[in-house]
């Protein structure tokens, strides 16, 4: 067995070739054993390197099988008597959850021929470095890209458009928009991907109006450049925007949208209200196909009918996904659509139809129908799901299921427990928003004493927030304190403390 010992640093260099060996002419009338022998053996190496390959392409994320036929290569001694082989190893380690591997490989590599006798330089080509250089990216090892990206140049493809796009790719995946400029900038020679990486990067860290510009510029727009910039607006809260964008690339461009166009563009729709938006979606969705074939599509399009304000929609449609297709997103958009049309009841019955299927609930899910039982007055139903959470499930509460439980008490009236609760809450999670529920529940109900304390509590966190000297006023002013009222008021515009003006699309 070959046994290679990994060095403590990487070294990327190529060792190139200074001696030459001299040949010996030789004729022979029949072809010597040795000859026969060594061409078995070189046709048997091939279809096993054939073999290996192909068992690579049909299993390219399955980090188990790249392993085992690495180590095959390494004990044949097949690791450097296939260029395509080696590639394909490349990628697999560079699309897996280990590709800082594929660092490991190229130093093997280069330790072997460097004790070969041969003196051969190591057989790599564009495709290695284009995947080298995707294994830095996935594994964010910015300084290492760094190291190839100066050998890529050495080794003499700077302007190769496959390198070069996987480097602008690293650059601005990592956020060194700088360098990615660079690189983008020198490259005689760009392709839709190219541009696609640059935009999708400067969008990603919240240069949207460079990215449009650079959209605007692009010689050829395809399916990926608009999803891309439309991606970018919606992410920016700029719905209309986005729609806008949306309509262009349909009616005027001619371009039809991908599944992705459509999880991309259906926030819009759900955060504009536009019901109408939806249903085109939906019908646009089943003709393509896209519903039948994508769960994600399926669900956001219940979700969307759901905070569009009709969740007969989100119901009818949910009931036309076949139950073996349903997910545990599926179960909780319909739940959380329930939740906030006020509709506790049917929540927590689809959330017992879930747990029937054996899907396990997670977080999301707990949220949504907590959610639904604060807002639909199922209070002893929240605290057995609540229970169950964590006693059953084994799923820790964060602040908002506490948030949840809190709102759901001091909804009913049950303020005594809603405050003790509030005090049980781990001080490492606690914050000013679970006291400030509280003491819209005390301003509500009228609960002086304790919207006193609760009030004492939230300044000791938070001063600027102008609604908590509101809500305390209101309570002052309720039960006939007015100076003490008037006292709060005046402490408000000492301290500056501004109230959030609300909106709506009314």
């Amino acid at each position: 067995m070959l046994r290679l010992t990994v060095p403590r640093f990487l070294l990327f260099t190529n060792t190139t070739a200074a001696t030459t060996k001299p040949r010996t002419k030789t004729t022979l009338l029949f072809p010597s054993s040795h000859y026969v022998f060594s061409t078995f053996k070189q046709e048997e190496n091939q279809e096993k390197a054939k073999h290996l390959r192909s068992l690579l392409l049909r299993n390219p994320t399955i980090h188990q099988i790249t392993l085992q036929v690495h180590s095959q290569l390494l004990t044949t001694g097949l690791l450097n008597h296939s260029m395509l082989l080696l590639n394909t190893l490349l990628r697999c380690y560079s699309l897996s959850d280990k590709p800082q591997l594929a660092f490991l490989l190229y130093n093997q590599l280069q330790q072997l021929y460097f004790h070969s006798p041969s003196s051969l330089n190591p057989p790599f080509d564009s495709f290695a470095y284009t995947f080298l250089a995707n294994a830095s990216t996935n594994s964010s090892c910015l300084f290492t890209g760094r190291q190839f990206h100066s050998l890529i140049i050495k080794v003499g493809f700077q302007y190769h458009v496959y390198v070069q796009t996987a480097l602008l790719n690293l650059y601005s995946a990592s956020g060194v928009l700088g360098d990615a400029f660079l690189v983008f900038d020198e490259m005689p020679e760009r392709n839709s991907v190219t541009w696609n990486v640059m935009i999708t990067g400067l969008v990603k860290w919240g240069q949207l109006e460079f990215a449009r510009s650079l959209f605007d510029e692009m010689p050829e727009k395809n399916v990926v450049s608009w999803t891309g910039i439309i991606d970018g607006y919606v992410r920016t809260n700029r719905y209309s925007e986005g729609l806008a964008l949306f309509q262009r690339m349909i009616i005027f461009e001619g371009i039809k949208p991908s599944e992705i166009t459509i999880l991309a563009i259906l926030p819009a729709i759900s955060n504009m209200g536009e019901l109408k938006g939806c249903r085109l979606i939906h019908g646009y969705g089943e003709k393509s196909g896209f519903v039948a074939s994508d769960i994600r599509v399926t669900n956001s399009i219940v979700d969307t009918y759901a905070k569009c304000g009709c969740i007969e929609s989100a119901s009818r449609f949910f009931e036309e996904i076949l139950v073996e297709r349903r997910n545990l997103v599926s179960w909780t958009s319909i739940i959380s659509g329930f939740a906030m049309h006020g509709m506790g009841k049917e929540a927590v019955e689809n959330f017992e139809r879930m747990e029937k299927t054996g899907l396990k609930p997670n977080r999301v899910t707990f949220l949504s129908v907590l959610n639904a039982c604060s807002h639909g007055g199922l209070v002893e139903e929240g605290l057995e799901f609540f229970e169950k959470m964590v006693n059953e499930y084994q799923v820790g509460p964060d602040i908002k299921h506490y948030g949840c439980l809190v709102d759901m008490l001091g909804r009913t009236g049950r303020l005594e427990e809603a405050e003790k609760l509030a005090l049980e809450i781990p001080g490492e999670i606690v914050n000013a928003v679970i006291w400030r529920t509280l003491l819209g529940a005390c301003s509500f109900h009228g609960h002086m004493e304790m919207g006193e304390r609760v009030t004492k509590r939230i300044m000791q966190m938070e001063r600027g927030y102008g609604g908590d000297y509101v809500l305390m006023y209101n309570i002052f002013a309720s039960v006939g304190r007015f100076r003490d009222a008037e006292r709060l008021r005046r402490l408000m515009d000492q301290r500056n403390a501004l109230k959030v003006p609300g909106h709506s699309f009314v």
